[in-house]
């Protein structure tokens, strides 16, 4: 599996914006998807994780209620919607692709990262 993330960029405080990424073969729906961010000089955190037919979702504390994952599995596609931003959420995401929902911090796809930056 290969993912393709896109859609990261420069955003003000409050603002909203998406994120996608695409994954190539056909066993999308067979994979947990999930997000995660590292921000300079800090650990790489879990975002967002949303189940292979999509019917549950989890997220970080700091996210919840202001991100939204979702998956389209037959673009073989998954969106973190993001509303509300912040400065502390402007970091490199990533996407991942994991065997399911609570492995996801070991998941075994990794896409290459979207910048997001929060401007104050």
């Amino acid at each position: 599996v290969q993912l393709q993330a896109s859609g990261g960029g420069l955003v003000q405080a409050g603002g909203p914006l998406g994120i996608s990424c695409v994954a190539s073969g056909r066993t999308f729906s067979s994979y947990a998807m999930g997000w995660f961010r590292q921000a300079p000089g800090k650990e790489r955190e879990f975002v967002a994780a949303i189940s292979g037919g999509g019917g549950t979702e989890r997220y970080a504390d700091s996210v919840r209620g202001r991100f939204t994952i979702s998956r389209d599995n037959a673009k073989n596609t998954v969106t973190l919607q993001m509303n509300n931003l912040e400065p502390v959420d402007t970091a490199v995401y990533y996407c991942a692709a994991g065997l399911s929902i609570t492995q996801i911090g070991g998941a075994r796809y990794w896409g290459q990262g979207t910048l997001i930056t929060v401007s104050s």
